[in-house]
């Protein structure tokens, strides 16, 4: 049956309201959605866990969520815990005498103006350390008060998606406006997506780190574990990854005279350190979703820009999503 003109003009008019409410709920909340997009992929990993014990344990929805949700605290909380202690320790063993600090600063800086003819810590230059050194502190504070809200957000909703997961499933399920083969066709990809990159990217970081630790032990890296920390945390940086870390390393070894550990640790991190990276990233993404690694790339750029870190596995799903509707489009209508 036809639509009437009046029929019409409540639908647009109800779907363009829905839309404007949309947009400033949206915008409004944005700041929280590290937290919805960190809900999200928890629950994509613990989803069989609920259904085995709620469908198959015949355990009570509300005590299944609060176990998965003390699982994923434990899981989450007591690394970062142990990491931070670790750091914490190994800065309180280090016995700075100023004196002798000073004075490797000294040699450093005419190392420098003897090699390259710059003065190194003019006032210029030191105004802009000063800058840097005050704009990193703020950054970190406000990262680590970010995480810590990001963190119960995301707990708080992961407990509300857990209880009703069969409902929210079911509501999404028929919002989509596909037929049901195209839409259990997305729901394959997203969930599959969201598990290659929340699989494979810590997987990834800590190959790397173990990998990048041997190379710092061979080629005399100072404080090796620390920077190997360092090392799985930069490889989520896209392009240039591991980079980060091993090249101001080689070049420190260059500019102190140390040829043989510059350039051994170059050639080590180019050829072993930044090949297994691309190796692993890209068995692992065509191993668990099948995933095109210029998508991989390009995805956690825009990723990263959009959504902060959450962006390393909602970026490249966005690209794969965008293929993906494009591919069910010219299937349904381009035949």
């Amino acid at each position: 049956m036809a639509e009437t003109t009046k029929e019409q003009y409540w639908k647009y008019s109800l779907i363009l309201l829905i839309a404007l409410i949309g947009v400033l709920i949206f915008s409004e909340l944005w700041p929280f959605v590290n937290g919805l997009l960190g809900a999200f992929t928890i629950f994509v990993l613990v989803r069989k866990q609920m259904v085995y014990l709620t469908e198959r344990r015949g355990i009570h929805k509300i005590v299944a969520a609060i176990l998965i949700l003390l699982e994923v605290v434990v899981i989450i909380a007591v690394p970062i815990y142990f990491i931070a202690l670790a750091l914490i320790n190994k800065i309180q063993t280090i016995n700075i005498d100023i004196n002798v600090l000073a004075t490797m600063i000294q040699q450093f800086e005419t190392t420098i103006k003897e090699k390259f003819n710059y003065e190194l810590f003019n006032t210029d230059t030191i105004s802009i350390i000063t800058s840097y050194l005050s704009k990193g502190i703020q950054y970190i504070i406000n990262q680590a008060s970010g995480f810590v809200v990001t963190f119960v957000v995301m707990i708080f909703i992961l407990y509300f998606i857990l209880v009703d997961y069969r409902k929210l499933e079911r509501y999404v399920f028929e919002l989509l406006p596909f037929n049901e083969g195209n839409s259990n066709e997305i729901s394959r990809e997203v969930y599959s997506m969201v598990q290659s990159n929340a699989i494979g990217i810590p997987l990834l970081a800590i190959i790397q780190g173990i990998i990048a630790y041997i190379g710092y032990l061979i080629f005399d890296v100072p404080s090796a574990l620390f920077f190997a920390i360092l090392t799985c945390f930069s490889t989520i940086i896209p392009l240039v990854g591991t980079g980060v870390i091993w090249v101001p390393l080689a070049v420190y070894f260059a500019i102190i005279g140390d040829w043989f550990n510059a350039i051994g640790l170059a050639i080590y991190s180019a050829v072993i350190l930044t090949n297994v990276d691309n190796v692993i990233r890209l068995v692992i993404q065509k191993k668990l979703a099948n995933t095109h690694p210029l998508i991989t790339v390009f995805g956690v750029i825009l990723g990263l820009s959009v959504f902060g870190f959450w962006g390393v596995i909602f970026g490249p799903l966005l690209l794969s999503l965008v293929f993906l509707l494009i591919n069910i489009f010219k299937r349904e209508y381009l035949k």
